[in-house]
């Protein structure tokens, strides 16, 4: 029995992962986010834990025990308060496996006009996620930094993976493909370790995304 962590569990990736989840038999699972009543829903499916993911205290609750732990936050201004939380709140439990959502951009690797545009777009956003994602690779977890392109609610499982220090030059990857490969680094936790992966749909290469 694997038992999962879901932090930020209200999030739209996130409850795509916890489905995937739910539906295997060896895998138990805990909900964390504010205002857990959002959830309510999946009360007989997963233990709900309500707090604030700046508060180790509060993260200690959900963390407790686990095997993975899969943290979907979000928030300008706080991410990388949470960052912290996280990492302390995992090393004083002595759990060591994190994957952590970001976002693309952290390292300046998207290339070209998509590359300007998503800067542009994203301003003090890229900043404060980098700041996060360079607080879990100075920790010693075991963690999976994922990077994805921009995201769209498709029905479909389509991505290509690549490393730090590799360009991204596509502009799209589905909200289901980013929970097809949380799900399968739950079911494979030595995959990928301590590295940072971008997640794209092959042949979405643009100036921007084609909605915008």
């Amino acid at each position: 029995m694997v038992k999962v962590a879901v932090l930020g569990a209200h999030g739209q990736v996130a409850q795509l992962t916890e489905e995937l989840l739910f539906n295997d038999k060896d895998v138990e699972t805990t909900l964390f986010l504010r205002n857990a009543s959002r959830l309510a829903k999946d009360k007989d499916r997963a233990t709900i834990i309500d707090g604030d993911a700046t508060k180790e205290v509060d993260l200690e609750k959900a963390i407790k025990g686990q095997n993975v732990v899969y943290a979907n936050l979000a928030g300008t201004g706080t991410i990388d308060k949470q960052a912290k939380a996280v990492v302390e709140a995992m090393d004083k439990l002595g759990v060591k496996r994190l994957i952590w959502i970001s976002t693309l951009g952290i390292y300046d690797e998207v290339a070209g006009k998509f590359g300007e545009w998503n800067k542009a777009t994203l301003g003090n956003y890229i900043t404060e996620y980098a700041k996060a994602a360079k607080r879990i690779e100075n920790s010693d977890l075991d963690y999976t930094i994922v990077r994805p392109s921009w995201m769209t609610n498709k029905d479909e499982v389509d991505y290509q993976k690549s490393k730090k220090g590799e360009p991204i030059t596509n502009t799209e990857v589905s909200r289901k493909s980013i929970a097809s490969y949380v799900y399968e680094l739950i079911q494979n936790p030595s995959e990928d370790i301590r590295e940072s992966i971008g997640l794209e749909k092959p042949g979405t290469e643009g100036d921007k995304p084609s909605w915008y």
